[in-house]
């Protein structure tokens, strides 16, 4: 999907088309309605804060900001650009909608994802007939007609990319957004593939990138004529052997319709360092919240777990974990609120926090209402009172 989540907030808001938007920095910068019905929108130039960029629209990316950048930094480049919260449920909403379109001309399709999906074309009737003088030309009207039905139910674009597999498909998703299709063959990769940067492959990190950059391996064409055994030396035989076969566009993995979730978790970034001490009666509630919404995710998907863990990360950047595996699984929030709590007792809270996070692992598909569940304390348990 395009700028998915921005793409869902114009809809919501037509008259910001065309504009620099970021989405992102809490809830409180909701629109407000003026007295003549117009809407007074918060800009980056107002912000004060740590939020990050979750999305952003094309014009604001042509700015130089991007999802993942803070908010504070994002300001100095686009302070004009509108700034609009986070609305999970209805992304959650729009995605559901756009896949149940997909499906209706798919079957065999991967959930990557809110925003992106595989799909298998091979047994799709009429994908591989010939129309006229081209030979991919069922492959291209099944390509349009997705991206029709996409449009329909939802009122938002995409970008796909039909190639021979997974790997290439991603990359190829990405290089005519908006609203793009891109067809390729093998025959393509020297000409398409090839002088675009090695960053640009799925599985090419800023720190792989980095080293490449080091072997003079810049374009995913140097990269492709690497030596493998140089590679495999390099970054070790399972890694150095990928990435030469990724240059060459080779990948074999499966559209797998089907894969159990390891794990659900919640986290927020403070907009200011708190203390666990001085700050409890903020955090409690924001923990409780966490807790609270990952016991509703786990509802939504229909899963119960039975390890609890929770992420602290403090004013100097260090991160810590901590879990502990219940007896029997669960999905009450008063109970992993309680469990959640105990992992927090046994982390060093003599630092402020920039971040808190819970997460549920060990995963069960069902509700657990065959387990005996662990009666819950109230949520009036005092949040950090091992100190």
């Amino acid at each position: 999907m395009d700028a998915f989540y921005a793409s869902v907030e114009l809809l919501r808001y037509p008259d910001l088309r065309g504009q620099p938007v970021v989405i992102g920095g809490g809830r409180r910068h909701q629109p407000e309605v003026q007295g003549d019905g117009s809407r007074r929108y918060a800009t980056l130039r107002d912000y004060a804060g740590r939020g990050v960029i979750t999305t952003a629209t094309y014009p604001a990316r042509a700015l130089g900001v991007h999802s993942g950048m803070g908010l504070m930094k994002a300001a100095a480049l686009a302070p004009d650009a509108v700034l609009l919260p986070v609305d999970f449920d209805q992304y959650r909403s729009y995605s559901r909608q756009f896949k149940a379109a997909v499906a209706t001309l798919v079957p065999v399709i991967e959930d990557r994802g809110i925003d992106e999906i595989y799909l298998d074309l091979s047994e799709v009737e009429g994908a591989q007939d010939a129309l006229g003088s081209d030979p991919l030309g069922g492959v291209r009207d099944l390509a349009r007609r997705i991206k029709q039905a996409v449009y329909t139910a939802t009122g938002l674009s995409c970008s796909i990319g039909v190639t021979p597999n997974k790997l290439l498909s991603k990359l190829c998703s990405d290089l005519d957004k908006p609203d793009g299709l891109t067809v390729l063959m093998p025959e393509d990769i020297p000409v398409r593939i090839w002088p675009l940067p090695a960053s640009r492959i799925n599985g090419i990190g800023p720190k792989a990138s980095a080293r490449l950059a080091a072997l003079g391996l810049d374009t995913i064409g140097q990269l492709a004529q690497a030596d493998p055994a140089s590679l495999m030396a390099e970054f070790g035989s399972h890694y150095g052997a990928w990435l030469h076969a990724a240059a060459h566009g080779r990948d074999d993995r499966p559209v797998v319709t089907w894969r159990e979730p390891k794990s659900l978790s919640r986290e927020t970034t403070f907009e200011r360092d708190l203390h666990p001490r001085d700050d409890r009666e903020t955090l409690g509630p924001i923990f409780t919240r966490l807790c609270e919404q990952v016991a509703q995710d786990l509802a939504r998907k229909g899963y119960v777990g039975r390890t609890v863990g929770i992420k602290l990360r403090y004013d100097d950047f260090r991160i810590v974990t901590r879990s502990l595996t219940m007896g029997t699984p669960t999905r009450d929030a008063q109970v992993i609120r309680q469990w959640a709590g105990r992992c927090l007792k046994t982390a060093p809270l003599d630092r402020r926090l920039r971040l808190l996070g819970v997460k549920m692992e060990s995963l069960i598909k069902g509700d657990g209402s065959a387990a005996v569940q662990e009666p819950a304390q109230p949520y009036s348990l005092p949040l950090f009172d091992a100190l």
